[in-house]
């Protein structure tokens, strides 16, 4: 890949930097370097970032970084970062419209404040909407495939699509959104409620969060899958895999589907430990688990080599 095209750019309205560590990013604190993050002024710029990139460069929107795993060699190519308008909510009837940046749990908090109901269960997914359509996040009863109306993405060349829910074809924990188009913008549909009623249920699913997951750690989203007719983390434990340690990585104690960086955990050792876990659960239910956690980047040359 060329080191020069960044040099050869239109002028854009959006901030583009070289070589970013990601680690103080991601919510697991663990990776190597972006060769570039891009943060877009608003979509028209993004877009035209696009048009102009060369097609051998890859790209990653990145959220929070909540359920992602950036591997210790760190990515090529360009880190797509949101703000400003693309991380804007508000309420238009019984509609809410999030930008792909927006936080989940704003989309629910804006939601109570308009009086609508059915959004709650986003208080408790700690990612944005970008990721949510991604992979139709979901959790506590709800999956963003029961609330959205459209999402608008913009693809590879920079051409605006706006996409219903049907076309987006939602499965578990998936979506037909093509692997390289860009959500920017998504709609939501409410039902009138009583927002003393619609808080009250927000309240109850974080304290169901705080009392079953690990939260003031450094971990991220679920690790794995749930498998049909299975829990993930009941498989897990009954691997016996509670606490299981690996380096400074461990599958946390508090639920056992979340994976912990106790301190100075490498990458290599999160993903080792996953797959640890992987293979103890095979052996004892006969049972694959799929990863939820989506890693991406380059291994270092120690691990290619060891």
């Amino acid at each position: 890949m060329s080191k020069s095209w960044a040099d050869t750019l239109p002028p854009l309205r959006g901030t583009l930097r070289r070589n970013v560590p990601l680690a103080p990013l991601t919510w697991l604190r663990v990776g190597g370097s972006a060769e570039f993050v891009f943060q877009p002024a608003d979509a028209d710029d993004l877009a035209a970032f696009l048009e102009a990139l060369p097609e051998d460069v890859p790209v990653l929107p990145m959220g929070v970084a909540s359920n992602l795993l950036v591997r210790d060699g760190g990515l090529e190519g360009v880190v797509i970062r949101f703000g400003g308008p693309l991380a804007k909510v508000e309420a238009r009837g019984g509609t809410i419209l999030a930008g792909a940046g927006a936080l989940d749990q704003r989309v629910a908090q804006e939601a109570q404040r308009a009086g609508l109901a059915g959004l709650e269960f986003l208080i408790g997914i700690p990612g944005t909407v970008g990721g949510a359509v991604r992979m139709n996040a979901g959790a506590f009863g709800g999956e963003t495939k029961d609330r959205l109306l459209w999402a608008e993405a913009l693809d590879r060349k920079g051409a605006l699509h706006r996409l219903s829910n049907a076309e987006l074809g939602f499965a578990y924990r998936r979506s037909a959104l093509p692997a390289d188009w860009i959500v920017v913008r998504a709609a939501f549909q409410g039902v009138p409620g009583d927002p003393e009623a619609i808080s009250a249920r927000m309240d109850a699913i974080k304290a169901e969060r705080e009392a079953a997951q690990p939260l003031r750690v450094a971990t991220g989203g679920s690790t794995f899958k749930n498998p049909p007719g299975h829990k993930a983390w009941q498989l897990i434990d009954a691997a016996g895999c509670r606490g299981l340690r690996l380096g400074a990585a461990m599958v946390s104690e508090k639920h056992c589907n979340f994976l912990i960086n106790t301190g100075g955990a490498s990458a290599a050792e999160i993903e080792a430990l996953g797959e640890l876990v992987r293979q103890r659960v095979r052996e004892t239910s006969g049972v694959e688990l799929d990863w939820e956690i989506v890693r991406i980047g380059r291994r270092t040359a120690m691990e290619l080599a060891a």
